[in-house]
Protein backbone atom coordinates (compact mmCIF):
# COMPACT_ATOMS: atom_id res chain seq x y z
CA UNK A 1 0.00 0.00 0.00
CA UNK A 2 1.36 3.40 -0.97
CA UNK A 3 0.89 6.78 0.56
CA UNK A 4 -2.48 8.43 -0.06
CA UNK A 5 -2.31 11.11 -2.78
CA UNK A 6 -2.19 14.65 -1.46
CA UNK A 7 -5.42 16.64 -1.93
CA UNK A 8 -5.31 19.30 -4.63
CA UNK A 9 -5.20 22.88 -3.28
CA UNK A 10 -8.16 23.94 -5.42
CA UNK A 11 -10.33 21.21 -3.98
CA UNK A 12 -9.28 22.12 -0.46
CA UNK A 13 -10.21 25.74 -1.13
CA UNK A 14 -13.59 24.61 -2.48
CA UNK A 15 -14.20 22.57 0.68
CA UNK A 16 -13.33 25.53 2.91
CA UNK A 17 -15.75 27.68 0.91
CA UNK A 18 -18.43 24.99 1.10
CA UNK A 19 -18.09 24.74 4.89
CA UNK A 20 -17.48 28.37 5.86
CA UNK A 21 -19.54 30.03 3.12
CA UNK A 22 -22.89 29.15 4.71
CA UNK A 23 -21.66 30.40 8.10
CA UNK A 24 -20.61 33.71 6.55
CA UNK A 25 -23.98 34.01 4.84
CA UNK A 26 -25.88 33.19 8.04
CA UNK A 27 -23.92 35.67 10.14
CA UNK A 28 -23.47 38.48 7.57
CA UNK A 29 -25.68 37.93 4.55
CA UNK A 30 -28.78 36.88 6.46
CA UNK A 31 -28.39 39.93 8.67
CA UNK A 32 -30.86 39.09 11.43
CA UNK A 33 -30.92 36.40 14.12
CA UNK A 34 -32.89 33.22 13.48
CA UNK A 35 -35.13 32.74 16.49
CA UNK A 36 -36.69 29.57 17.84
CA UNK A 37 -40.16 28.94 16.42
CA UNK A 38 -42.61 29.32 19.29
CA UNK A 39 -44.62 26.39 17.96
CA UNK A 40 -41.60 24.06 17.93
CA UNK A 41 -42.55 22.41 21.20
CA UNK A 42 -46.12 21.59 20.09
CA UNK A 43 -45.63 18.00 19.00
CA UNK A 44 -48.38 15.96 17.35
CA UNK A 45 -48.14 12.91 19.61
CA UNK A 46 -48.65 13.94 23.22
CA UNK A 47 -49.96 10.58 24.44
CA UNK A 48 -48.74 9.14 27.74
CA UNK A 49 -47.90 5.50 28.40
CA UNK A 50 -46.56 3.75 31.50
CA UNK A 51 -46.76 7.10 33.26
CA UNK A 52 -44.38 8.70 30.74
CA UNK A 53 -45.61 11.86 29.06
CA UNK A 54 -45.11 12.14 25.29
CA UNK A 55 -44.19 8.47 25.30
CA UNK A 56 -43.55 8.03 21.57
CA UNK A 57 -41.04 10.85 21.36
CA UNK A 58 -39.34 9.75 24.58
CA UNK A 59 -39.14 6.01 23.94
CA UNK A 60 -37.90 6.37 20.36
CA UNK A 61 -34.66 7.80 21.78
CA UNK A 62 -33.70 4.31 22.95
CA UNK A 63 -32.32 3.63 19.47
CA UNK A 64 -29.75 6.40 19.96
CA UNK A 65 -28.54 4.66 23.10
CA UNK A 66 -28.30 1.32 21.29
CA UNK A 67 -26.43 2.44 18.16
CA UNK A 68 -24.30 4.86 20.18
CA UNK A 69 -23.09 2.15 22.55
CA UNK A 70 -22.38 -0.25 19.67
CA UNK A 71 -20.39 2.40 17.81
CA UNK A 72 -18.48 3.63 20.86
CA UNK A 73 -17.55 0.06 21.84
CA UNK A 74 -16.25 -0.62 18.32
CA UNK A 75 -14.13 2.56 18.29
CA UNK A 76 -12.66 1.84 21.71
CA UNK A 77 -11.75 -1.73 20.76
CA UNK A 78 -10.32 -1.06 17.27
CA UNK A 79 -8.72 2.35 17.81
CA UNK A 80 -8.00 2.86 14.12
CA UNK A 81 -8.18 5.97 11.99
CA UNK A 82 -9.63 9.04 13.67
CA UNK A 83 -11.02 6.83 16.43
CA UNK A 84 -11.05 9.58 19.06
CA UNK A 85 -13.30 11.74 16.90
CA UNK A 86 -15.54 8.79 16.05
CA UNK A 87 -15.69 7.94 19.75
CA UNK A 88 -16.77 11.51 20.56
CA UNK A 89 -19.41 11.22 17.83
CA UNK A 90 -20.87 8.04 19.30
CA UNK A 91 -20.62 9.27 22.90
CA UNK A 92 -22.58 12.34 21.81
CA UNK A 93 -25.19 10.02 20.29
CA UNK A 94 -25.39 8.04 23.53
CA UNK A 95 -26.01 11.26 25.46
CA UNK A 96 -28.80 12.19 23.04
CA UNK A 97 -30.83 9.45 24.74
CA UNK A 98 -31.09 11.06 28.21
CA UNK A 99 -30.96 14.60 26.82
CA UNK A 100 -33.73 14.15 24.28
CA UNK A 101 -35.83 12.00 26.62
CA UNK A 102 -35.59 14.72 29.26
CA UNK A 103 -36.61 17.38 26.77
CA UNK A 104 -39.54 15.43 25.33
CA UNK A 105 -40.79 14.63 28.80
CA UNK A 106 -41.31 18.36 29.39
CA UNK A 107 -40.80 20.29 26.11
CA UNK A 108 -39.48 23.83 26.48
CA UNK A 109 -36.43 25.95 25.71
CA UNK A 110 -34.81 25.16 29.08
CA UNK A 111 -34.96 21.41 28.53
CA UNK A 112 -34.16 21.70 24.81
CA UNK A 113 -30.64 22.79 25.75
CA UNK A 114 -29.94 19.25 27.00
CA UNK A 115 -31.23 17.78 23.75
CA UNK A 116 -29.10 20.04 21.56
CA UNK A 117 -25.82 19.88 23.50
CA UNK A 118 -25.08 16.19 22.80
CA UNK A 119 -26.24 16.58 19.20
CA UNK A 120 -23.85 19.48 18.68
CA UNK A 121 -20.98 17.44 20.15
CA UNK A 122 -21.86 14.48 17.92
CA UNK A 123 -21.98 16.58 14.76
CA UNK A 124 -18.63 18.16 15.53
CA UNK A 125 -17.06 14.77 16.31
CA UNK A 126 -18.28 13.59 12.91
CA UNK A 127 -16.82 16.67 11.22
CA UNK A 128 -13.43 16.24 12.93
CA UNK A 129 -13.28 12.56 11.95
CA UNK A 130 -14.18 13.32 8.34
CA UNK A 131 -11.52 16.02 7.93
CA UNK A 132 -8.80 14.14 9.83
CA UNK A 133 -9.17 10.94 7.83
CA UNK A 134 -9.08 12.72 4.46
CA UNK A 135 -6.25 15.17 5.12
CA UNK A 136 -3.80 14.68 7.96
CA UNK A 137 -4.24 12.53 11.06
CA UNK A 138 -2.00 14.95 12.96
CA UNK A 139 -4.78 17.53 12.70
CA UNK A 140 -7.18 15.44 14.76
CA UNK A 141 -6.44 16.49 18.38
CA UNK A 142 -6.60 20.24 17.75
CA UNK A 143 -9.43 19.95 15.24
CA UNK A 144 -11.52 17.77 17.53
CA UNK A 145 -11.06 20.07 20.52
CA UNK A 146 -11.88 23.17 18.48
CA UNK A 147 -14.88 21.57 16.80
CA UNK A 148 -16.41 20.30 20.04
CA UNK A 149 -15.94 23.68 21.71
CA UNK A 150 -17.62 25.31 18.70
CA UNK A 151 -20.55 22.91 18.99
CA UNK A 152 -20.99 23.62 22.70
CA UNK A 153 -20.63 27.37 22.09
CA UNK A 154 -23.36 27.26 19.43
CA UNK A 155 -25.86 25.93 21.96
CA UNK A 156 -24.67 28.39 24.60
CA UNK A 157 -25.08 31.26 22.11
CA UNK A 158 -28.62 30.18 21.25
CA UNK A 159 -29.54 29.82 24.94
CA UNK A 160 -28.29 33.30 25.83
CA UNK A 161 -29.15 35.25 22.68
CA UNK A 162 -32.02 33.28 21.16
CA UNK A 163 -30.09 33.18 17.86
CA UNK A 164 -29.95 29.77 16.14
CA UNK A 165 -27.63 30.68 13.28
CA UNK A 166 -24.42 29.11 14.60
CA UNK A 167 -26.24 26.00 15.79
CA UNK A 168 -27.84 25.59 12.35
CA UNK A 169 -24.37 25.75 10.82
CA UNK A 170 -23.01 23.19 13.30
CA UNK A 171 -25.70 20.75 12.15
CA UNK A 172 -25.38 21.54 8.46
CA UNK A 173 -21.61 21.83 7.93
CA UNK A 174 -20.75 18.11 8.27
CA UNK A 175 -23.70 17.10 6.09
CA UNK A 176 -22.63 19.53 3.36
CA UNK A 177 -19.02 18.37 3.57
CA UNK A 178 -19.62 14.61 3.38
CA UNK A 179 -20.81 14.31 -0.27
CA UNK A 180 -18.17 16.71 -1.53
CA UNK A 181 -15.31 15.08 0.39
CA UNK A 182 -16.27 11.62 -0.86
CA UNK A 183 -16.52 12.88 -4.46
CA UNK A 184 -13.41 15.06 -4.48
CA UNK A 185 -10.86 13.38 -2.19
CA UNK A 186 -9.36 9.89 -1.94
CA UNK A 187 -10.07 8.10 1.32
CA UNK A 188 -7.80 6.08 3.54
CA UNK A 189 -10.57 3.53 4.09
CA UNK A 190 -13.18 1.66 2.08
CA UNK A 191 -16.99 1.70 2.47
CA UNK A 192 -17.28 5.49 2.55
CA UNK A 193 -20.59 5.17 0.70
CA UNK A 194 -22.21 4.37 4.06
CA UNK A 195 -21.71 8.02 4.95
CA UNK A 196 -23.92 8.97 2.00
CA UNK A 197 -26.57 6.56 3.25
CA UNK A 198 -26.32 8.29 6.61
CA UNK A 199 -26.78 11.74 5.04
CA UNK A 200 -29.83 10.42 3.18
CA UNK A 201 -31.36 9.02 6.35
CA UNK A 202 -30.78 12.27 8.21
CA UNK A 203 -32.28 14.31 5.37
CA UNK A 204 -35.39 12.11 5.55
CA UNK A 205 -35.40 12.61 9.33
CA UNK A 206 -35.54 16.39 8.89
CA UNK A 207 -38.39 16.02 6.39
CA UNK A 208 -40.30 13.82 8.84
CA UNK A 209 -39.72 16.41 11.57
CA UNK A 210 -41.20 19.12 9.36
CA UNK A 211 -44.33 17.05 8.75
CA UNK A 212 -44.87 15.93 12.33
CA UNK A 213 -48.63 16.52 12.44
CA UNK A 214 -49.26 15.47 8.84
CA UNK A 215 -47.55 12.09 9.29
CA UNK A 216 -49.38 11.55 12.57
CA UNK A 217 -52.71 12.13 10.82
CA UNK A 218 -51.79 10.13 7.70
CA UNK A 219 -50.82 7.05 9.77
CA UNK A 220 -53.98 7.17 11.86
CA UNK A 221 -52.01 8.24 14.94
CA UNK A 222 -49.76 5.19 14.65
CA UNK A 223 -46.59 7.28 14.56
CA UNK A 224 -45.80 10.98 14.46
CA UNK A 225 -43.33 12.68 12.18
CA UNK A 226 -41.13 13.60 15.13
CA UNK A 227 -40.98 10.04 16.40
CA UNK A 228 -40.15 8.91 12.86
CA UNK A 229 -37.43 11.55 12.82
CA UNK A 230 -35.77 9.89 15.81
CA UNK A 231 -35.88 6.48 14.14
CA UNK A 232 -34.44 7.78 10.87
CA UNK A 233 -31.72 9.80 12.63
CA UNK A 234 -30.72 6.70 14.60
CA UNK A 235 -30.62 4.89 11.26
CA UNK A 236 -28.15 7.52 10.03
CA UNK A 237 -25.90 6.77 13.01
CA UNK A 238 -26.22 3.05 12.28
CA UNK A 239 -24.91 3.71 8.75
CA UNK A 240 -21.78 5.31 10.23
CA UNK A 241 -21.41 2.37 12.60
CA UNK A 242 -21.64 -0.15 9.75
CA UNK A 243 -19.04 1.79 7.77
CA UNK A 244 -16.57 1.59 10.64
CA UNK A 245 -17.30 -2.10 11.24
CA UNK A 246 -16.82 -3.14 7.61
CA UNK A 247 -14.14 -0.84 6.28
CA UNK A 248 -10.52 -1.68 5.62
CA UNK A 249 -7.46 0.34 4.68
CA UNK A 250 -7.53 1.64 1.15
CA UNK A 251 -4.72 0.76 -1.24
CA UNK A 252 -3.44 3.26 -3.80
CA UNK A 253 -1.68 2.78 -7.09
CA UNK A 254 1.84 4.14 -6.84
CA UNK A 255 2.73 7.03 -9.12
CA UNK A 256 5.67 6.19 -11.37
CA UNK A 257 8.65 8.40 -10.71
CA UNK A 258 10.44 10.09 -13.61
CA UNK A 259 13.98 8.95 -14.35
Amino acid sequence: MTQMPQPRPGRIAALVLLVLGPLAWLMIGHGTPILQDRGYHMFADARSCLGIANFGNVASNLLFLLVGVIGARHCWRKRSGAWRSWLVFFCGVVLVFPGSAYYHGAPGDDTLVWDRLPMAVAFMGLFAALVSEHFDAKLEPALLAGAVLTGIASVWWWQHSGDLRIYIWVQGAPLLAIPYVIAAFPGRYTHRHYLLYGVGCYALAKVAESFDHEIYAATGAAISGHTLKHLLAAGAVFCVCRMLQQRSSQSFTPVASSQ
